[in-house]
C-alpha cells in the first residue's frame, strides 16, 4: 500500500497543507472498500487525487511531523506503530522525492499491516536507539526495587530527550483514579513536582488527552503551530500548558491489553532530535507499560490475600507485607509514621457469656469504629482482638486527637472499649521500632483498664 504525499510550501517559508496526490491500487482499495481492510479510510468515500489527508482521517500531528521530516527535510523515515484507532500494527516507510515543484515537497508513503506485533520490526532501529531501549529493558528485568528502577529509567528518558521534565502518570479510568509513579526534573529548571497539580478531578483532564491524541500512538508538540492545534482541540489543556510555560512536549499513552494504564511525557525537549526521541519512546513505552501492568497485577493479588474476612479491614499478612515493603525500600519512605495499637477490651467475657457470634459482632463494631475514627489511615486486624493503625505523613496533633477520642470513649465500660498505645516518629526511624513502642504502651493502658474494672479481667 503506497502513495505519494505532498507538503505545501507557503510564501513566508513555512509549510501548509498535506495532500495525498496519488496511490497504487492496494492503497486506493482501502478508500474504495474493495476488500475488508482493517485500516479502512474514514467513510469509504473513495479517493480523490490531491485532497488534503484530513478529508479521510482526523488530523494527526504525529503523522504531519513524520511526513514533513521526510518531504521537507529529505530524511528517510520509518515507524512501526499501533494507532489506537486501528486494530492493526503499521510498518511505515517514507522516502523523500526530488521533484522540481516550487509550490510543494513530495515523499512516498508505504505501509504494511499486520494484526500481530512483530518483534523483528520492533528491533529494526538505529544503533543508538537500540542501545537506549536495551538499557531500559535490562534495568526493568533485573530490578528488585521497581519504584527505584522506574526513577532511574525516567531520569534516563529525560536525559535522552534533553528535556526539563519527564514523568509517568498511572490512570484507572474505571475507578477514576490517577497517581504519579515517577518523575525527573532538571535541577536548574526550578519546576515544581507534578504532585502539586494532582487532584481528585485530574482523571477527567487525563482522559481528555486521549481525545486530543485522536487515536494516534503519541502526541508531539514541537512549536507554536502545534500548540495552536492543541488550543483548538483542548482549550483547557492549552491554558494549563501556557501557564506552566511549556514550549514543547512529547506524550505517549501507556497501553496494555488495549487499555490505557497511564501516560509518559517529557516537556521542553530537544526538538532538533525529535525523530530519534520518538523512535526511542515508541518502543520503550511498550516495555514500560508491560512491566507496570505486571507490577499492578502483583499488587492486586496481594490485596486479595490481605483482607480480614470478618471485619473487612486489612489482615495480619497485609500488615507484615506493608512493613516489609517499607523496611526493604520497595516503597518510598514516608516523612512521618504514626502507629496506634488498639486492643479490644472485654472480648473474652462476651464470648464466654453470649457466644462467639456475639463476639464476632463486637469485633465488627470495633473495626467500624476504628475505620470511622481513623479515616484515611491503614487499619489492620493483627490478631484476635488486636488492631493496628498505620498513619503515614499525618500531622502528630491530628492523630493524637483521634487517639484521645478513642481513649475518652473507652473510659465507659458500656461502650466498645479499647486499650490504646500510640507512638509517632517524624525523624525517619524504623517502623518496626515504632510498632514495638506502641505495643508496649498499649499493654500499659490495658493494665490500667483492668485495674479499674477487675471484673472484666481475662481469666
Amino acid at each position: 500500500m503506497t502513495c505519494i504525499i505532498s507538503v505545501e510550501k507557503l510564501p513566508d517559508g513555512s509549510y501548509g497543507k498535506i495532500r495525498i496526490e496519488v496511490g497504487n491500487p492496494a492503497y486506493l482499495a482501502s478508500f474504495e472498500q474493495k476488500f475488508d481492510s482493517p485500516a479502512m479510510m474514514n467513510g469509504g468515500k473513495g479517493f480523490v487525487p490531491g485532497l488534503e489527508y484530513t478529508e479521510y482521517l482526523p488530523r494527526d500531528l504525529n503523522f504531519e511531523h513524520f511526513i514533513r521530516s521526510c518531504a521537507v527535510d529529505k530524511k528517510p523515515m520509518h515507524a512501526y506503530i499501533h494507532p489506537d484507532r486501528f486494530p492493526v500494527w503499521f510498518n511505515i516507510f517514507s522516502l523523500p522525492l526530488n521533484i522540481d515543484d516550487p509550490h510543494k515537497c513530495y515523499c512516498t508513503y508505504t505501509q504494511e499491516l499486520s494484526t500481530e506485533a512483530s518483534s523483528e520490526q520492533m528491533a529494526n532501529l538505529s544503533a543508538k536507539t537500540t542501545s537506549d531501549v536495551l538499557q531500559t529493558c535490562i534495568k526493568l528485568r533485573s530490578s528488585k526495587n521497581f519504584l527505584k528502577t522506574m526513577d532511574e529509567i525516567i531520569s534516563d528518558i529525560r536525559s535522552i530527550c534533553n528535556a526539563e521534565y519527564c514523568c509517568v502518570l498511572l490512570t484507572d479510568f474505571k475507578e477514576r483514579t490517577c497517581s504519579l509513579l515517577s518523575e525527573s526534573i532538571l535541577p536548574e529548571s526550578g519546576l515544581p513536582s507534578f504532585k502539586e497539580f494532582l487532584t481528585d478531578s485530574f482523571i477527567d483532564f487525563a482522559k481528555s488527552w486521549l481525545e486530543t491524541i485522536g487515536g494516534s500512538n503519541c502526541l508531539i508538540i514541537k512549536d507554536n503551530n502545534d500548540m495552536q492545534e492543541i488550543k483548538l482541540r483542548n482549550p483547557s489543556w492549552y491554558r494549563s500548558l501556557q501557564s506552566s510555560n511549556v514550549k514543547s512536549m512529547v506524550l505517549f499513552p501507556l497501553q496494555y491489553n488495549d487499555e490505557t494504564i497511564g501516560f509518559i511525557w517529557a516537556t521542553d525537549f530537544d526538538t532538533k532530535d525529535t525523530d530519534r526521541i520518538k523512535e526511542t519512546l515508541e518502543l520503550t513505552t511498550f516495555f514500560i507499560a508491560s512491566e507496570i501492568a505486571n507490577y499492578q497485577l502483583l499488587q492486586r493479588l496481594e490485596m486479595l490475600s490481605s483482607t480480614d474476612l470478618l471485619t473487612g479491614v486489612l489482615n495480619r499478612n497485609a500488615m507484615n507485607n506493608r512493613v516489609l515493603r517499607m523496611v526493604s525500600g520497595r516503597e518510598r519512605a514516608p516523612q512521618s509514621i504514626g502507629i496506634v495499637f488498639a486492643d479490644l477490651n472485654g472480648l473474652k467475657p462476651v464470648n464466654d457469656k453470649d457466644g462467639h457470634n456475639a463476639g464476632d459482632c463486637l469485633l465488627k463494631e470495633a473495626a467500624l469504629i476504628l475505620k470511622l475514627t481513623f479515616e484515611g489511615c491503614e487499619i489492620y486486624r493483627a490478631g484476635g482482638d488486636e488492631f493496628v493503625i498505620i498513619a503515614l505523613d499525618k500531622p502528630r496533633k491530628e492523630i493524637e486527637s483521634l487517639v484521645e477520642k478513642i481513649r475518652k470513649d473507652s473510659a465507659d465500660p458500656q461502650n466498645v472499649s479499647f486499650a490504646v498505645g500510640f507512638y509517632y516518629d517524624d525523624k525517619g526511624g524504623d517502623i518496626r521500632v515504632a510498632m514495638r513502642e506502641a505495643d508496649a504502651l498499649m499493654y500499659e493502658d490495658k493494665k490500667q483498664y483492668y485495674d479499674r474494672f477487675p471484673e472484666l479481667r481475662r481469666k
